[in-house]
């Protein structure tokens, strides 16, 4: 049996395969329909979330099969105590695989050790969120056509943001690939991820300047300063408004330039730039759907 922690848990090769099959379904989606015919997914979410779990839901059910689970903790018996261990053990009688999301850091993989199930990890606190990443490495692959000799421009909460973290150790392993961190001071990407860029290698700029980034992007990879991560109420007002995407900030960026994020947005990309041939955001959405049912069709695949 085998679960998706991290995104390093696939190969760049596994990765590609995914891919292609969510290339597939996207092509030919009647051949999908009844592949999961009496296979329940589990939805475990112990953290708020719309696109992720929904995405999951409908993922299972085109795939022809069915879905469980709860929405928050209070909906579930971890509002009595229940341990992440005890959960899964008992959800793992009811269902075929498991979708969790936990604001805790690690409680996916605790989960993963337990369960008599596959988990997917659907985001643990600002650690990782791997699915998330599947769903931008498809999107970059039908926008970009490829993901080496890339400038990807990382901008927002990198301290915080778990989509970032998974992204970076994708893309890290892809020749030719070059980040420019764009964040304050207070949310840079955290030290250990630069530690390993450092050793592997890879190329990367950090600044505090968006407009000065822009020109040479390839991607540009937006995210909100995180409300729910911060401990005090002052310093997340002082730094929500840090970057505001807006179309006077895009003169200088390329023709091709890939515009993502993860969603959901506050403010930090103006409404205006919806309609710009440039952003891809909402294609994101869509993709993750795709992503996931050939996520879920492996590891059902594996778990034979």
């Amino acid at each position: 049996m085998r679960s998706l922690i991290d995104i390093v848990d696939l190969t760049v090769e596994e990765i590609d395969e995914l891919i292609a099959t969510a290339n597939d379904i996207i092509a030919n989606p009647d051949q999908y329909a009844e592949k999961c015919k009496r296979k329940k997914l589990a939805t475990l979410f112990f953290e708020p979330s719309t696109r992720t779990r929904l995405s999951f839901e409908a993922a299972m059910l085109e795939l022809g099969g069915s879905v469980i689970g709860f929405s928050g903790a209070g909906n579930s018996s971890a509002a009595k105590g229940e341990s992440v261990s005890d959960t899964v053990r008992t959800v793992g009688c009811y269902a075929d695989i498991i979708a969790m999301r936990h604001p805790k850091e690690g409680a996916p993989m605790i989960a993963s050790m337990r369960s008599p199930v596959p988990i997917i990890n659907a985001g643990d606190g600002g650690h990782n969120h791997p699915t998330q990443t599947l769903a931008d490495l498809l999107t970059i692959q039908r926008e970009k056509g490829r993901f080496d000799h890339l400038t990807i421009g990382m901008c927002g909460d990198l301290k915080f943001g778990r989509t970032v973290h998974s992204l970076i150790h994708a893309l890290k392993r892809y020749e030719g690939v070059r980040f420019v961190m764009i964040s304050p001071d207070e949310l840079k990407v955290p030290e250990y991820i630069i530690q390993e860029l450092e050793k592997e290698g890879i190329p990367y700029t950090e600044t505090t300047s968006l407009e000065d980034a822009m020109p040479s992007l390839d991607i540009l990879y937006m995210t909100r300063v995180q409300r729910e991560r911060f401990f005090n109420e002052a310093d997340y007002i002082r730094l929500k408004d840090s970057y505001i995407l807006n179309m006077d900030k895009l003169e200088t960026a390329k023709s091709d330039l890939c515009i993502m994020h993860p969603l959901p947005r506050v403010n930090e990309i103006s409404v205006a730039v919806d309609d710009d041939p440039r952003a891809c955001y909402f294609k994101q959405v869509s993709n993750g759907k795709y992503i996931r049912m050939a996520l879920i069709l492996k590891l059902l695949e594996v778990a034979k």
